[in-house]
């Protein structure tokens, strides 16, 4: 275990120095929660042109549902596991670049950012590959880049990532197929 906490701070350190000043706004504007309200209001605007008023408003619960499940896993994870974040270990603070004006909590696996993000991308490019592979090819590419986005700010390490990857990764597709499912069994098609 302690190998591969040595390699994802190596991976960590090797990633978020990549970061300079002139792209710190785009990697923070990624990351904050408010920075996607575009993409939701996109998502919505076309979740209502193809199933309608109740069927979206039936996909919005299984939306919130599903980042409430990811989010509070991750939280239970965090507490679980109180693996320090990057920029509350002295020994990585010291060489790494912090972006944000705070580190947030202490503990940091797993990314719900990622989770979130990803469970979000995934449930849609799920939805929407038949209509739009182009936007569920995007919606998947927007989903790692928040999650690069943690790593570039200082907060998280790769391996908290790809862990939030992985969950959001099952979590989508298991509410996705779920969402299918029972709308199939009161009768509609999507």
């Amino acid at each position: 275990m302690e190998r591969l906490d040595a390699i994802d701070r190596t991976i960590f350190l090797f990633l978020n120095n990549l970061g300079t000043p002139q792209w710190d706004g785009f990697w923070l504007f990624l990351s904050d929660k408010w920075g996607a309200i575009p993409l939701y209001v996109l998502l919505l605007f076309l979740t209502y042109k193809k199933l309608g008023p109740k069927k979206t408003v039936f996909l919005l619960i299984f939306i919130a549902l599903l980042i409430t499940c990811t989010d509070q896993l991750s939280n239970f994870f965090k507490y679980g596991f109180q693996r320090p974040r990057p920029c509350h270990n002295q020994e990585v603070f010291r060489v790494m670049r912090l972006v944000k004006n705070s580190c947030g909590g202490k503990y940091g696996y797993f990314s719900a950012h990622a989770a979130n993000a990803f469970g979000v991308a995934v449930f849609f490019a799920s939805f929407f590959f038949r209509t739009y592979k182009w936007f569920a090819i995007f919606l998947l590419i927007w989903g790692i880049a928040v999650g690069y986005s943690r790593i570039y700010l200082g907060v998280h390490y790769p391996g908290d990532v790809l862990t939030g990857f992985m969950v959001g990764i099952v979590f989508g597709w298991v509410f996705y197929k779920l969402f299918k499912t029972i709308l199939q069994k009161v009768g509609y098609d999507i």
